[in-house]
C-alpha cells in the first residue's frame, strides 16, 4: 500500500501543495492526511467536484501552479461542464492534476450504484481527453507515474488523472477530527423523525448512510419498505427528486431526508423548492457538519445558516431541533405546517461500526415504492 504521507510529500517536490475537491471512501485515507496536514488557505473542500476544478483553475491563473483535485468517479459527471469548457486544450489549457477513486471497478464487489460508474470510468476520462494511469501502490513506481504526469501537464497544459483502484492507500487516521457539541447521532435523530411519520407519508432519502440507517431502522420495526426511496447513488439530487413526487402527489406528505454535504452539492435545488411553493414538501436536513459516509472530512454545515437560507430561498417554515424532545415537538409542526418547511436538525458526526445495507436491490426497492405511491 501508499502511505499517505510519502504521496503527500511526493506531490510537495513537484510543487502540488494546494488540495480541492469532494472527499471519496477510497480516498479518505489521503484526504484525512491532507486535512490534517494542510494550511487552511491551501485545502478547500468544495461543494461539487465541478466547483473544485474551477477552483483549481482559478489557483493556476493566478499562481501559475498545478492543484490537486480529489475526487470519487461518480463525480466525473460534474466535472464535465468545467473540464470541456474551461481548462481544455481548445479553451484555456489549464492543467489540472484529478486523483479519482475508482469505486466500482470492474471484477472488485462494490455496491450497486457504482457498478456502471466503475465500468465507464477509463472511456469518461478517454473521452474527455484526460490522459490518465492508475496510480501503483509501491511509492517508486508511484513516483514514476507522477514525474510523467507533472512532465505533461507541464509541456502540454492539459489536465491528467491517477485513477486510485480499492485498497491503493494505507490507513490513516483524521487526526483533527472536532466533535459537534450536539447529543443525538443521525441515527437516533432519524429514529425519532420516522416515529412521527403516518402510513402515508412518502419518504426520499438522500444517499450514504442516511439511507442505510433508515432502512435498518424500518426492518428493526417490522416494517415494509415501500414508503422510501433510498437514493443510493446521485449525491445532491434526493431533493428534487422529493420535488417531482410532491407536484405529482399533492395530497400526500412529502419528506426528503437530506444531509448537510449533500445539500450543499447543488444548493440551488432550494431555490427552485421555495419557488415552486409545493404545500406538501417536507425538507429534513440532518447537519452534522461532516462528510460522514466518506471518512468524516468536514464541510461548511455547522459554519453557514441553513434557515436563513431556506427562508431567502421562499420556504414558508423553518425550524431546528437538536434534542429528542425538540424534534417530536417540531415533527408536529411540520405536518401541520404549510410547505415548502425546513427542519434542520443539528447532529453529532459518526455511525455505527456494523451498520448494514439495504438487502434488496435497488430494482426492488423502486417497484415496491412505486405501486406504494400508486394506492395513494
Amino acid at each position: 500500500m501508499l502511505q499517505p504521507a510519502d504521496f503527500y510529500h511526493l506531490l510537495a517536490k513537484h510543487n502540488i501543495r494546494f488540495f480541492t475537491g469532494v472527499p471519496d471512501s477510497l480516498l479518505k485515507d489521503f484526504c484525512a492526511y491532507v486535512t490534517d496536514n494542510t494550511a487552511p488557505q491551501n485545502h478547500i473542500i468544495a461543494a461539487n467536484e465541478g466547483n473544485a476544478v474551477a477552483i483549481a483553475a482559478g489557483r493556476y491563473l493566478a499562481l501559475r501552479e498545478i492543484s490537486l483535485v480529489y475526487l470519487q468517479n461518480s463525480g466525473l459527471g460534474n466535472i464535465v461542464n468545467p473540464v470541456a469548457s474551461l481548462i481544455d486544450p481548445l479553451v484555456y489549457s489549464i492543467p489540472v492534476l484529478f486523483l479519482v477513486g475508482w469505486r466500482g471497478e470492474p471484477g472488485i464487489k462494490d455496491e450497486p450504484q457504482h457498478a456502471k460508474q466503475g465500468q465507464i470510468t477509463l472511456g469518461q476520462l478517454e473521452l474527455l481527453g484526460i490522459k490518465y494511469k492508475i496510480l501503483p501502490t509501491s511509492f517508486a513506481e508511484a513516483q514514476t507515474v507522477l514525474q510523467e504526469a507533472v512532465k505533461y501537464m507541464q509541456t502540454q497544459l492539459a489536465p491528467f488523472a491517477l485513477v486510485v483502484p480499492k485498497g491503493t492507500f494505507a490507513p490513516y487516521s483524521l487526526q483533527n477530527n472536532p466533535q459537534a457539541p450536539y447529543p443525538l447521532t443521525r441515527e437516533e435523530a432519524l429514529q425519532c423523525l420516522v416515529s412521527q411519520l403516518t402510513a402515508s407519508d412518502i419518504v426520499v432519502a438522500t444517499t450514504g448512510k442516511t439511507s442505510r440507517e433508515l432502512y435498518e431502522y424500518r426492518r428493526a420495526l417490522g416494517q415494509g419498505h415501500q414508503n422510501d426511496f433510498l437514493t443510493v447513488g446521485s449525491m445532491g439530487h434526493a431533493s428534487q427528486i422529493a420535488l417531482g413526487i410532491a407536484f405529482a402527489k399533492p395530497h400526500c406528505n412529502v419528506y426528503c431526508f437530506d444531509g448537510d454535504g449533500a445539500l450543499l452539492m447543488h444548493m440551488g435545488g432550494m431555490a427552485i423548492i421555495g419557488s415552486q411553493k409545493p404545500p406538501n414538501y417536507k425538507h429534513i436536513v440532518f447537519n452534522n457538519g461532516a462528510h460522514d459516509s466518506v471518512g468524516g472530512q468536514p464541510t461548511v454545515g455547522h459554519l453557514i445558516d441553513i434557515q436563513s437560507i431556506a427562508k431567502a430561498c421562499g420556504y414558508r417554515t423553518v425550524l431546528q431541533a437538536q434534542s429528542k424532545e425538540e424534534i417530536y415537538k417540531q415533527a408536529q409542526a411540520l405536518k401541520e405546517s404549510t410547505g415548502p418547511a425546513l427542519l434542520e436538525i443539528k447532529i453529532k458526526k459518526g455511525a455505527r461500526k456494523d451498520l448494514g445495507r439495504p438487502q434488496t436491490t435497488p430494482q426492488q426497492n423502486k417497484e415496491a415504492f412505486m405501486q406504494f405511491l400508486a394506492k395513494l
